[in-house]
């Protein structure tokens, strides 16, 4: 990877692809504190991923935390900076970010992932966890209301029984529950955590960066629609798409299905 250049006091750390890869790398970098964040540091996320997103050089980016923990959340210790008046402040918002971003994002996810942090991890498009990585949600216990989405989004990956038993007990989810029930994708040791998450953006980067991008978009655009709505969204774009093809980039299809190459992208 490239030089990293600082964000917020070196707090976010970025990591620009390099153009051989395609793949930035970006880093909660405050481990003396497992990761909790500040308001700058959420300011500086959510700027990070809104150049990552703008940034033609780079089609997947990887996410991951220092130390022994990924993020574990908040720091309540500036609770109020962080939440009063700024919930809807979409400038000082990750998850709102990098749900806007068009790029794949690959959670590496070592040690804790707590409320924030959590949610975090759940706007990831794949995670790659640690074997000691715990999924955890403290809004009940520290009487903060979810806004980053955890309260509807973890239903819907889990089921709502085990959702409402996660959140409402405090229950951590382990590595080997997320996997079982579909919340990671991989468990690897946690050395490996972050080269297994950039190997996997690296694969992503590797196909057609346009497509790769629009069929990103029609999971999560579809995944907010009933299955009849969702395939009819799938056809509109699907009609569209073909239409605005030229015929150079018909034939060029055929070459590349054809095992005789490709000159130019789709």
């Amino acid at each position: 990877m490239g030089a990293t250049s600082p964000d917020s006091g070196d707090l976010i750390l970025v990591e620009p692809a390099r153009p051989e890869s395609q793949v930035a790398v970006v880093t909660i970098n405050r481990p003396d504190a497992l990761n909790a964040l500040t308001r700058p540091m959420m300011v500086s996320l959510a700027a990070a991923f809104r150049r990552l997103d703008a940034d033609d050089g780079v089609a997947a980016v990887v996410l991951t935390g220092r130390g022994r923990s990924f993020c574990s959340g908040v720091d309540l210790k500036a609770a109020e900076e962080a939440f009063k008046g700024d919930v809807n402040d979409p400038a000082a918002n990750p998850v709102a970010q990098m749900e806007l971003c068009r790029k794949p994002i690959v959670g590496a996810v070592a040690g804790f992932a707590v409320t924030a942090g959590f949610e975090i991890a759940l706007a990831c498009d794949l995670l790659v966890a640690g074997r000691s990585a715990k999924f955890l949600d403290t809004h009940a216990k520290f009487g903060i209301f979810p806004s980053w989405g955890l309260s509807q989004k973890l239903s819907r990956f889990i089921g709502p029984n085990r959702a409402r038993e996660v959140s409402l007990t405090c229950m951590p989810i382990t590595a080997e529950m997320a996997q079982k029930w579909g919340l990671v994708n991989h468990i690897v040791e946690d050395s490996e955590v972050l080269s297994k998450a950039i190997e996997v953006a690296e694969a992503i980067a590797r196909n057609n960066y346009n497509l790769v991008i629009l069929y990103k978009s029609v999971i999560n655009d579809g995944l907010q629609l009933d299955m009849k709505h969702a395939r009819a969204l799938e056809k509109e774009r699907a009609v569209n798409f073909y239409n605005g093809m030229t015929k150079e980039q018909f034939a060029d299809m055929q070459k590349f299905v054809q095992g005789r190459g490709s000159t130019s992208k789709l």
